[in-house]
């Protein structure tokens, strides 16, 4: 067994093989998230390598740490030229369309006879937002062009919605816990968090610009530390006012991009091959927490294709159609917008908030919520392009 075994040796061969399957997805058109949940499956307690990992605390902390270099690396990759057009509209699906999925998931979710209204909510709230690491990738490593602004909606959107699903979340196990629940002071928190981490994310973004240009470090080679240290110290500092870290991190992403500094391309190769690590990190650990025995489960399946179609087919296009009915964007591609709502390892990672705070449904939740993820990025991952081509979205791609 491969507890038995040093375990450096099998850190070492679970990179080299997500390595191997992230080089491999490209040729079997599968997205590389879904090896990476598979090896970290297979290497599980159900596995062959037999790891037995069931710290839900642990895999809350590890996905926090991994989705702030991920989101730093996506804003760090984004130019504001290209998003201004469309930051009002991204706003509103981050936020709006955020809220309205989760309720309209949960309003079949909460007629099936195992749920209560509450529970269907915070399920709902869960899975509400779409996941930057699964756009960010899919996207790029697709290399799937789009035409107009859908692009920079896209991935603005997945990288802003992170904080109303984690309030969302929040809000529901309160909710669960105090009925009487102060809904006003709650968003008045919200509100506070969205404008502080906005403000940190851009405030740190210049600061950092400015400083790598004063600091003008000797060795080359210690810029990548510098680049670690500006995320999680925005991170760090934005938590500690009570701010939204994942905003912050973005935003500060999206400043440090627009400005021109030493080394600027270097460190954005470096926090692109990071993000990576971090993407892999993660989706093992959270491919280690789960049985996939309890996947196969009748119980699972029927609930999880009922909650993916409402999720796919009911809830997201509603919420963009609804959200973006005073926008430019046509038919076609706010249809495109509702089927790019990728599901990834935010909602596997807000699921572990029930487990933490010893909800009795947590389980069958989260193996749920996992089911849906699963089914999300195999569906909508794979099918990104050709649907982008059956709308007449697809534009071709220029490398630069």
């Amino acid at each position: 067994m491969l507890q038995t075994i040093n375990p450096f040796l099998v850190t070492g061969l679970l990179f080299f093989m997500s390595l191997v399957a992230g080089t491999l997805s490209e040729k079997i058109k599968v997205p590389a998230l879904i090896l990476f949940l598979a090896i970290g499956m297979l290497a599980g307690v159900d596995g062959p390598g037999g790891l037995n990992f069931s710290d839900a605390e642990a895999a809350n902390s590890i996905g926090t740490f991994a989705l702030a270099f991920i989101l730093f690396s996506g804003g760090f990759q984004t130019r504001w030229q290209d998003i201004k057009p469309v930051v009002t509209q991204g706003i509103v699906l981050s936020t709006l369309g955020v809220l309205l999925t989760s309720i309209f998931v949960a309003i079949p979710i909460a007629m099936l006879p195992q749920f209560t209204y509450k529970d269907a909510f915070l399920l709902g709230s869960i899975i509400s937002s779409t996941d930057a690491a699964a756009v960010f990738s899919i996207l790029r490593t697709q290399k799937i062009g789009l035409r107009g602004s859908l692009k920079p909606l896209l991935e603005f959107e997945s990288g802003s919605n992170d904080p109303m699903a984690v309030f969302l979340t929040l809000t529901a196990i309160t909710w669960l816990k105090t009925p009487d629940v102060p809904v006003g002071e709650l968003a008045g928190k919200f509100v506070m968090q969205m404008l502080a981490g906005g403000a940190m994310g851009l405030m740190m973004g210049r600061f950092a610009c400015w400083a790598i240009g004063k600091l003008k470090v000797a060795n080359e080679a210690l810029y990548p530390v510098w680049g670690i240290c500006i995320v999680l110290t925005t991170f760090g500092a934005t938590e500690s006012i009570y701010g939204n870290g994942y905003l912050a991190v973005y935003i500060c992403g999206i400043v440090m991009c627009g400005e021109d500094f030493l080394y600027k391309y270097s460190l954005q190769k470096f926090h692109d091959g990071f993000a990576w690590l971090m993407q892999i990190i993660m989706f093992l650990v959270l491919g280690l927490l789960v049985n996939p025995r309890d996947l196969v489960n009748l119980s699972i399946i029927n609930v999880g294709l009922l909650l993916s179609f409402a999720l796919m087919f009911l809830a997201r296009p509603l919420a963009v159609f609804i959200g973006s009915c005073f926008s430019k964007f046509n038919w076609r591609e706010k249809l495109f917008v509702s089927w790019t709502g990728l599901r990834g390892a935010v909602p596997i990672i807000l699921a572990t908030y029930p487990l933490t705070e010893g909800h009795p449904q947590a389980k069958f939740m989260f193996n749920l919520i996992f089911f849906v993820v699963l089914t999300s990025v195999m569906l909508q991952g794979k099918t990104l392009a050709f649907v982008a081509k059956l709308l007449r979205l697809d534009a071709i791609v220029r490398e630069a």
